[in-house]
């Protein structure tokens, strides 16, 4: 097992960080040039270099009828609608944890719509066999039912084939829509690429049609912007300057420019850039917060609240249950080892989709502090990693397998080295080498 010992010297933070493009973009955008026949090198500029779009790029050419996603979700669900519209037979899989994570809300309504799909294990889960939809029954418009309260990325992948079905889509969320800015996020993309998609009411009507190319530019992830503010929430001193941000983002995780002025951050916009600066605003007594449609930026405020002491309400975590790992379970065992309590204070079980959700409201309660370094463990999470890094700012931490963050964000550790924080790969004792749910991811 890899161990990073990170420290920093000072309580500073300035630099000028070029970060990736959206690994949420990228994936929408090399679905919707792969279904328009186009070379996506040929029209795309900032793609993603995080492992789950570099994975969706090489399986989209590759050669064969067995496709393994690993740990890439997004990858794995878009695949699933994507070859539903391929001739021929396709096997589509992934790691360990990518076959506990459920996707029968999405194989069902592919079925609904012709297309012939079979669980080769459990009912509900990857590995998954794949036949293309049947054309007899593809005669009329498709009116596709589906739970909304799983994962956004199950109605994202239906959309997206939505314009190859003869008649075109109409697809009906029913119950809570989590995760909601992804979709519209998907429909933005849709109708930059030509498609005729938008909302009627309840529903989403997409007409048959066609992709047609043109080029595009990958907004900056502002998932990875998302541990800059809590780095610039910890430092004394904040120059900040992070490029490809746009001020009118497709992505639902910007509200984290909204949510850290309650942290004394201001953000400056310029064309294509943020900068980031300390307002000298007294920090709130509590900070709450409805993550339902930012779930992938809770734990960076969980920690954040941690770091400075201010006692966090967090609600709609529901799907953080069903991510790469158990999130709020993870978040519980590593924050405990900083003496912070994270602990759900109210909940209602609901079954969706066949899964057990639990709608709850969560307590980050308590202010970090250690005297040695804490080991915090990733559970093969990439957000964990970089959601407990910037402790590092108060004391010297250790992460567990930093290799991690290549799924969503390569150059996180090169990026810290370059504003002044120490990164050194060390051995852990032979006594605590071992797994740490490595595979969870």
């Amino acid at each position: 097992m890899e161990l990073l010992h990170l420290s920093k010297s000072d309580r500073s933070l300035r630099g000028d960080i070029a970060l990736d493009g959206s690994k949420s973009i990228s994936n929408r955008a090399l679905i919707v040039l792969a279904l328009s026949g186009a070379d996506p090198a040929d029209w795309l500029a900032n793609l993603s270099s995080s492992k789950d779009t570099t994975t969706l790029l090489r399986l989209l050419t590759h050669a064969g009828d067995a496709y393994d996603a690993g740990d890439a979700g997004t990858t794995f669900r878009f695949l699933t609608a994507y070859l539903a519209l391929q001739p021929g037979i396709q096997i589509l899989t992934g790691s360990a944890r990518m076959c506990e994570r459920p996707v029968g809300g999405l194989v069902q309504a592919l079925r609904s719509i012709g297309a012939e799909i079979e669980f080769l294990k459990k009912e509900g889960y990857p590995p998954l066999k794949i036949g293309e939809i049947k054309r007899t029954k593809r005669q009329q418009r498709a009116i596709v039912h589906i739970e909304a309260g799983t994962s956004s990325q199950f109605l994202s992948a239906l959309l997206m084939v939505g314009p190859y079905l003869p008649e075109g889509l109409q697809l009906a969320p029913e119950g809570h829509l989590v995760s909601r800015p992804y979709l519209e996020m998907t429909l933005q993309l849709m109708r930059y690429f030509g498609a005729q998609a938008d909302w009627q009411g309840d529903t989403i009507l997409v007409e048959a049609g066609r992709y047609t190319p043109r080029p595009f530019t990958v907004e900056a992830d502002w998932s990875a912007a998302s541990y800059w503010y809590e780095m610039a929430a910890f430092a004394d001193t904040v120059d900040l300057r992070l490029n490809g941000l746009f001020h009118d983002s497709w992505q639902g995780d910007s509200i984290v420019a909204r949510m850290m002025q309650r942290f004394g951050i201001q953000t400056d916009f310029g064309e294509k850039h943020i900068i980031l600066k300390k307002t000298g605003a007294e920090l709130p007594a509590f900070f709450e917060w409805d993550f339902v449609e930012c779930p992938d930026i809770a734990q960076t405020l969980a920690v954040a609240c941690a770091g400075l002491g201010v006692r966090g309400i967090f609600r709609g975590l529901e799907t953080l249950f069903i991510k790469e790992t158990d999130r709020v379970a993870a978040l519980k065992n590593e924050l405990a080892k900083v003496g912070v309590s994270f602990s759900q204070i109210r909940t209602s079980e609901a079954v969706t989709g066949g899964h057990r959700l639990t709608p709850s409201l969560f307590e980050v309660s308590g202010k970090a502090r250690w005297s040695h370094p804490p080991r915090f463990a990733t559970y093969g999470d990439h957000r964990m990693a970089m959601s407990f890094a910037p402790l590092a700012f108060f004391s010297p931490v250790e992460i567990e397998n930093p290799a991690v963050v290549a799924k969503s964000y390569p150059a996180f550790w090169e990026h810290l080295a370059a504003v002044g924080f120490k990164t050194t790969p060390t051995a852990p004792p032979a006594a605590l080498t071992g797994t740490t749910g490595g595979d969870m991811e």
